[in-house]
Protein backbone atom coordinates (compact mmCIF):
# COMPACT_ATOMS: atom_id res chain seq x y z
CA UNK A 1 0.00 0.00 0.00
CA UNK A 2 1.41 3.81 -0.81
CA UNK A 3 0.78 5.35 2.34
CA UNK A 4 1.61 8.46 0.55
CA UNK A 5 -1.36 8.75 -1.38
CA UNK A 6 -3.28 7.18 0.99
CA UNK A 7 -3.38 9.24 3.80
CA UNK A 8 -5.10 12.36 1.63
CA UNK A 9 -7.61 10.59 0.37
CA UNK A 10 -8.81 9.08 3.95
CA UNK A 11 -8.07 12.87 5.48
CA UNK A 12 -10.75 13.83 3.17
CA UNK A 13 -12.91 11.15 4.03
CA UNK A 14 -12.91 11.94 7.49
CA UNK A 15 -13.62 15.77 7.43
CA UNK A 16 -16.05 14.54 4.99
CA UNK A 17 -17.82 12.68 7.74
CA UNK A 18 -17.44 15.03 10.48
CA UNK A 19 -20.14 15.42 13.04
CA UNK A 20 -22.62 17.85 11.31
CA UNK A 21 -25.07 18.15 14.43
CA UNK A 22 -23.22 20.64 16.08
CA UNK A 23 -24.40 22.23 19.77
CA UNK A 24 -25.37 25.47 18.85
CA UNK A 25 -26.06 28.46 21.60
CA UNK A 26 -26.76 31.71 21.52
CA UNK A 27 -24.55 34.62 22.63
CA UNK A 28 -24.85 38.31 22.53
CA UNK A 29 -22.20 40.89 21.08
CA UNK A 30 -19.96 40.72 24.67
CA UNK A 31 -19.82 37.21 24.49
CA UNK A 32 -17.69 37.10 21.89
CA UNK A 33 -13.98 36.16 21.94
CA UNK A 34 -11.51 39.07 22.71
CA UNK A 35 -10.37 40.42 18.84
CA UNK A 36 -13.37 39.72 17.01
CA UNK A 37 -13.57 41.23 13.74
CA UNK A 38 -17.01 43.27 13.43
CA UNK A 39 -18.02 44.59 10.09
CA UNK A 40 -20.21 47.42 9.32
CA UNK A 41 -20.73 49.24 5.88
CA UNK A 42 -20.32 52.88 7.22
CA UNK A 43 -17.40 53.00 4.94
CA UNK A 44 -19.99 51.91 1.45
CA UNK A 45 -22.13 54.23 -0.61
CA UNK A 46 -25.92 53.71 -0.90
CA UNK A 47 -26.82 51.34 -3.39
CA UNK A 48 -24.08 49.18 -3.34
CA UNK A 49 -24.90 45.92 -4.97
CA UNK A 50 -24.79 43.25 -1.60
CA UNK A 51 -24.25 40.10 -3.89
CA UNK A 52 -20.68 39.42 -4.80
CA UNK A 53 -19.39 42.10 -2.20
CA UNK A 54 -16.04 41.43 -0.16
CA UNK A 55 -15.63 43.08 2.70
CA UNK A 56 -13.06 42.72 5.93
CA UNK A 57 -12.04 39.00 3.77
CA UNK A 58 -15.93 38.37 4.09
CA UNK A 59 -17.82 37.73 0.76
CA UNK A 60 -21.28 38.07 0.86
CA UNK A 61 -23.90 36.33 -1.63
CA UNK A 62 -27.67 37.01 -1.84
CA UNK A 63 -29.47 34.10 -3.17
CA UNK A 64 -32.95 33.74 -4.48
CA UNK A 65 -34.64 30.21 -4.21
CA UNK A 66 -30.61 28.79 -4.32
CA UNK A 67 -29.78 30.84 -7.49
CA UNK A 68 -27.31 34.14 -6.96
CA UNK A 69 -29.06 37.44 -7.72
CA UNK A 70 -28.78 41.19 -7.82
CA UNK A 71 -31.01 43.82 -7.47
CA UNK A 72 -32.28 42.35 -4.16
CA UNK A 73 -30.05 43.61 -1.21
CA UNK A 74 -28.29 46.78 -1.19
CA UNK A 75 -26.22 49.38 0.84
CA UNK A 76 -28.92 52.04 1.72
CA UNK A 77 -30.23 53.69 5.16
CA UNK A 78 -33.04 51.99 5.89
CA UNK A 79 -34.91 51.16 8.39
CA UNK A 80 -33.16 54.07 10.69
CA UNK A 81 -30.90 53.83 13.64
CA UNK A 82 -32.25 50.75 15.81
CA UNK A 83 -30.41 49.11 18.56
CA UNK A 84 -28.35 46.55 16.46
CA UNK A 85 -28.49 48.59 12.97
CA UNK A 86 -26.94 52.01 12.51
CA UNK A 87 -26.78 53.23 8.49
CA UNK A 88 -25.72 52.52 6.37
CA UNK A 89 -25.99 49.01 6.31
CA UNK A 90 -27.20 46.24 4.15
CA UNK A 91 -30.95 46.26 3.60
CA UNK A 92 -33.67 44.47 1.20
CA UNK A 93 -34.79 46.72 -1.72
CA UNK A 94 -37.12 44.21 -3.62
CA UNK A 95 -39.30 40.66 -2.47
CA UNK A 96 -37.68 38.64 -0.03
CA UNK A 97 -39.76 35.75 -0.55
CA UNK A 98 -36.85 33.00 -0.59
CA UNK A 99 -34.21 35.34 -0.15
CA UNK A 100 -30.78 34.58 1.79
CA UNK A 101 -27.64 36.13 2.27
CA UNK A 102 -24.63 33.86 2.43
CA UNK A 103 -21.68 34.82 4.13
CA UNK A 104 -18.33 33.27 3.64
CA UNK A 105 -15.54 33.63 6.72
CA UNK A 106 -11.64 33.56 5.71
CA UNK A 107 -11.30 31.21 8.29
CA UNK A 108 -12.89 28.38 10.11
CA UNK A 109 -15.17 30.30 13.07
CA UNK A 110 -16.84 28.78 16.46
CA UNK A 111 -18.68 32.60 16.72
CA UNK A 112 -20.88 34.48 14.56
CA UNK A 113 -23.68 36.88 14.76
CA UNK A 114 -24.92 40.21 13.31
CA UNK A 115 -27.04 43.06 14.16
CA UNK A 116 -30.59 42.91 12.15
CA UNK A 117 -34.61 44.15 11.88
CA UNK A 118 -37.83 43.24 9.92
CA UNK A 119 -40.10 45.70 8.93
CA UNK A 120 -42.90 44.68 11.53
CA UNK A 121 -44.13 45.98 14.28
CA UNK A 122 -44.13 43.67 17.41
CA UNK A 123 -42.19 40.62 18.30
CA UNK A 124 -41.90 37.57 15.31
CA UNK A 125 -41.03 34.02 16.37
CA UNK A 126 -37.73 33.12 13.92
CA UNK A 127 -37.34 36.67 12.63
CA UNK A 128 -34.19 35.34 11.47
CA UNK A 129 -32.56 31.85 11.18
CA UNK A 130 -28.79 31.14 10.90
CA UNK A 131 -27.74 28.09 8.95
CA UNK A 132 -24.05 27.24 9.49
CA UNK A 133 -22.12 25.28 7.11
CA UNK A 134 -18.20 24.17 7.07
CA UNK A 135 -17.52 23.93 3.66
CA UNK A 136 -20.50 21.62 1.85
CA UNK A 137 -20.98 20.11 4.91
CA UNK A 138 -24.22 21.44 7.24
CA UNK A 139 -23.32 21.84 10.67
CA UNK A 140 -26.57 23.09 12.29
CA UNK A 141 -28.79 25.84 12.02
CA UNK A 142 -30.59 28.10 15.08
CA UNK A 143 -33.46 30.98 14.91
CA UNK A 144 -33.89 33.73 16.81
CA UNK A 145 -36.90 36.02 17.70
CA UNK A 146 -36.98 39.42 16.99
CA UNK A 147 -38.42 42.09 19.72
CA UNK A 148 -39.21 45.75 19.13
CA UNK A 149 -36.03 47.23 18.67
CA UNK A 150 -37.23 49.73 19.40
CA UNK A 151 -39.97 49.87 16.91
CA UNK A 152 -38.98 47.05 14.46
CA UNK A 153 -38.66 43.62 15.28
CA UNK A 154 -34.94 42.56 15.41
CA UNK A 155 -31.78 42.43 17.79
CA UNK A 156 -28.62 40.81 17.56
CA UNK A 157 -28.63 37.40 16.34
CA UNK A 158 -25.34 35.63 17.84
CA UNK A 159 -24.43 32.01 17.33
CA UNK A 160 -21.22 30.00 19.43
CA UNK A 161 -20.77 26.44 17.88
CA UNK A 162 -18.87 23.69 19.56
CA UNK A 163 -17.85 22.60 15.95
CA UNK A 164 -16.32 24.82 13.35
CA UNK A 165 -17.72 26.13 10.23
CA UNK A 166 -16.92 28.76 7.56
CA UNK A 167 -20.24 29.82 6.02
CA UNK A 168 -23.33 31.46 7.31
CA UNK A 169 -26.57 31.28 5.39
CA UNK A 170 -29.00 34.09 6.63
CA UNK A 171 -33.04 33.60 6.03
CA UNK A 172 -35.29 35.94 7.77
CA UNK A 173 -38.97 36.07 7.71
CA UNK A 174 -41.72 36.99 5.31
CA UNK A 175 -43.86 38.17 8.42
CA UNK A 176 -42.08 41.54 7.16
CA UNK A 177 -41.91 42.92 4.10
CA UNK A 178 -38.20 44.20 4.44
CA UNK A 179 -35.10 42.91 6.34
CA UNK A 180 -31.80 44.85 7.37
CA UNK A 181 -28.57 43.63 8.76
CA UNK A 182 -25.59 44.99 9.94
CA UNK A 183 -22.03 44.82 12.32
CA UNK A 184 -21.47 41.59 11.14
CA UNK A 185 -19.44 39.96 13.85
CA UNK A 186 -17.43 37.05 13.66
CA UNK A 187 -13.83 35.11 15.63
CA UNK A 188 -11.33 34.88 12.79
CA UNK A 189 -10.12 31.23 13.72
CA UNK A 190 -11.28 28.61 15.78
CA UNK A 191 -10.71 27.77 19.29
CA UNK A 192 -8.35 25.21 20.95
CA UNK A 193 -11.79 22.94 21.32
CA UNK A 194 -12.56 23.86 17.22
CA UNK A 195 -9.33 23.01 16.71
CA UNK A 196 -9.21 19.39 18.52
CA UNK A 197 -12.66 18.56 16.61
CA UNK A 198 -10.71 19.24 13.20
CA UNK A 199 -7.21 17.68 14.24
CA UNK A 200 -8.79 14.53 15.79
CA UNK A 201 -10.12 13.15 12.68
CA UNK A 202 -6.75 13.54 10.50
CA UNK A 203 -4.72 12.36 13.57
CA UNK A 204 -6.58 9.11 13.66
CA UNK A 205 -6.52 8.78 9.58
CA UNK A 206 -2.64 8.71 10.19
CA UNK A 207 -2.79 6.26 13.27
CA UNK A 208 -4.87 4.41 10.66
CA UNK A 209 -2.32 4.57 7.55
CA UNK A 210 0.43 3.79 9.45
CA UNK A 211 -1.21 0.87 10.78
CA UNK A 212 -2.36 -0.33 7.42
CA UNK A 213 0.96 0.20 6.07
CA UNK A 214 2.93 -1.48 8.65
CA UNK A 215 0.42 -4.67 8.06
CA UNK A 216 1.07 -4.94 4.56
CA UNK A 217 5.05 -4.75 4.97
CA UNK A 218 4.41 -7.55 7.42
CA UNK A 219 2.37 -9.58 4.57
CA UNK A 220 5.26 -9.01 2.14
CA UNK A 221 7.82 -10.40 4.15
Amino acid sequence: MNIIKTLPLISFFFLGVAPNKAALNPISPSDFATGAVVLDFSALANFTEANGLALGGVLFQVTKNSAPTNGIVAIDNGPGITGNVAPPNLVSIADIDGVAVVVSLPNLTTQFGYGYAIRVEGSVPSATTINLFAGQTPIGSISFTGTPDPQFAGGFAGVASDSPFDRAVIEFSDAGDAFALDNVTFVNGVSEQGATVILLPIGLCVLLCLRLGYRTQLEHH
